[in-house]
């Protein structure tokens, strides 16, 4: 039912139940013309008269009443819908459908709704897990994170913080295979590649000179898991290129140690991104709101060019020392 509808039958049912048109008009907050122009419109849309019209009262024709009767349960009804609706937007509780990438979300994003959740039980999260964008309204994102910006028609996105691309080792590699001095050394060196859902290779993004380009790797071994990749590189398996999201605390706690850093490339960022500055449920606001306050500019997942410089320096003097 148009709107234009709805208020045509609600100045109806106002003027029928008050006796007057003028006091359904002060009932709803709309002048005496407009609620005179909409019953009008009304009366020509159903081709019937429904008043008698004098110059002291109106009364009710026959269909008047007949239509009253009809439309009186059901418009009641449709106006206790839109306040709960109205209400219930308001309330930071119900489903929340986010989407985000599986590279991020256990280490950067799990912790973030595992607070928000804290805050606000009564939210029901809903958590797809996937490297790209689907359809925005079959699936009924609310919020969603992706590393890039979205390329999606009529999504706001919201840059949080740059994502670095580490190439690094596990101590127990070094110790073993020792280290690239060069990117031309990683041709000798056990490297892994992650093969996209869509089937293509990610290539390393590498810094050289001022410029970012593709590093060619002739993988040792080549998965389509990121936890699978990890697990070869934290076990000392191989050499990988991983983001800075999912390797930054095991650099930082000596866990993995990155190398070859003067070549570390930021080539993307982390993003929020949503459906409408406008007409958004609370929860949907607040979850928003929360990833923007705790994770826009945050170093949390960044290592800057001295601590890289450092902790690369520091993981070769340990470990390769004793080869």
């Amino acid at each position: 039912m148009p709107v234009n509808e709805l208020r045509a039958i609600t100045t109806f049912v106002r003027t029928a139940e008050l006796g007057s048109l003028r006091r359904a008009a002060t009932a709803q907050g709309i002048t005496p013309q407009a609620a005179s122009q909409a019953l009008a419109q009304l009366e020509q849309h159903l081709g019937v008269r429904l008043f008698h019209r004098t110059t002291r009262n109106m009364a009710l024709t026959d269909e008047g009443r007949q239509f009253l009767d009809s439309v009186r349960p059901a418009l009641g009804w449709l106006h206790r819908a839109i306040e709960n609706v109205r209400e219930a937007k308001d309330e930071i509780a119900g489903p929340l459908r986010i989407v985000g990438p599986r590279s991020a979300f256990r280490p950067a994003l799990w912790a973030l709704l595992d607070e928000f959740c804290t805050r606000h039980p009564d939210v029901r999260p809903e958590v797809q897990l996937a490297d790209d964008i689907g359809n925005w309204v079959e699936d009924r994102v609310d919020v969603g994170f992706r590393i890039g910006a979205s390329p999606a028609e009529g999504v706001i996105a919201r840059r949080l913080f740059p994502v670095q691309g580490i190439i690094c080792a596990a101590p127990a590699y070094l110790r073993k295979h020792g280290a690239p001095q060069s990117l031309d050394d990683l041709a000798a060196h056990r490297c892994s590649t992650f093969r996209h859902p869509e089937g293509r290779i990610v290539a390393w993004t590498v810094k050289v000179g001022k410029a970012v380009a593709a590093q060619p790797i002739t993988p040792a071994l080549c998965v389509n898991d990121e936890e699978l990749e990890f697990d070869a590189l934290l076990g000392g398996q191989v050499i990988s290129m991983m983001t800075s999201i999912t390797v930054a605390a095991h650099i930082r706690a000596g866990r993995l140690v990155p190398l070859l850093t003067r070549h570390v490339a930021a080539p993307s960022s982390l993003h929020v991104y949503w459906g409408s500055r406008s007409a958004q449920p609370a929860r949907v606001r607040a979850f928003i709101d929360l990833a923007i306050e705790r994770l826009a500019d945050s170093d949390a997942y960044v290592l800057g060019a001295k601590e890289l410089a450092a902790a690369e320096t520091q993981g070769r003097e340990k470990f390769l020392s004793r080869t």
